[in-house]
């Protein structure tokens, strides 16, 4: 999986089959840079179906404040692609900063994603309100961001992950330097340690769940991404289930800029 939040002069047609040539997916963001319209209202849902067949595909959520309305038309959105959703705690009327929650909000779009059969899986932040989340509805999966995890001051990484794994279906890949969510490449020097890379595949392997990762790096290009990102998880970790080229395509095609 990539994320996919920027354009260029290539199409979003073009980025999905260079992305597909490559054996990977794509997350989808509901806005592109600099522009507020939402990727998931149902006028865009010809075109996104069509540009991403035989790909996986995942939505990464609306944090604009959506309404229930909005938020069924993107649960709508993912039931048609296929997608889980990966939404932040703020989206759901949630707040741990404020320490407060309507909890009447968040159960109405856990049963709509459960009735539309679309995994809701809630993006890394403060571990307690993610347990109270997950306690609270078991539909709930865990989306587990190792930059995240990585610079956390009260829990080390080793604990977020036990706290996590059991009901974790989606990684957001990414590394740092340990003081701010920097979103270098996965082993970038001087980033997270090993050791933790290796821990964390151990404990996700403990449970029999389908775990999906997305490489989340910027302000890189997709392909740097890929071949960053490709070559410490598959190559020197030795991570599973690499994804595989299509026989004689030819990366040199592909100029974004």
């Amino acid at each position: 999986m990539v994320f996919w939040w920027r354009e260029h002069h290539l199409s979003f047609e073009q980025e999905c089959d260079f992305l597909k040539a490559l054996g990977f997916g794509i997350e989808l963001w509901p806005t592109m840079k600099g522009h507020d319209d939402c990727r998931y209202i149902r006028r865009n849902w010809t075109r996104l179906s069509e540009a991403t067949a035989d790909m996986f595909v995942s939505l990464n959520g609306r944090n604009d404040g959506p309404t229930l309305n909005e938020w069924l038309e993107q649960i709508q959105c993912a039931e048609m692609l296929n997608a889980p959703i990966i939404a932040k705690i703020e989206s759901l009327c949630i707040s741990h900063e404020l320490d407060i929650a309507d909890w009447g909000f968040a159960g109405e779009v856990v049963k709509m994603a459960s009735d539309h059969n679309v995994m809701l899986c809630i993006e890394t932040g403060p571990l307690p309100t993610l347990l109270k989340i997950g306690e609270k509805f078991d539909y709930i999966r865990y989306c587990l961001d190792t930059g995240h995890a990585h610079i956390d001051t009260e829990i080390p990484f080793k604990e977020y992950v036990d706290r996590l794994a059991e009901r974790t279906t989606y990684l957001h890949l990414t590394d740092n330097y340990g003081k701010l969510d920097d979103h270098e490449p996965p082993g970038v020097k001087g980033g997270m340690d090993r050791a933790n890379w290796d821990y964390l595949l151990e404990a996700l392997g403990k449970f029999d769940n389908h775990v999906i990762g997305a490489l989340e790096m910027f302000p890189c290009l997709p392909g740097t991404m890929i071949r960053h990102g490709s070559a410490f998880l598959f190559g020197e970790m030795g991570w599973p289930n690499p994804p595989t080229t299509k026989p004689g395509y030819d990366e040199n095609t592909y100029r974004p800029l």
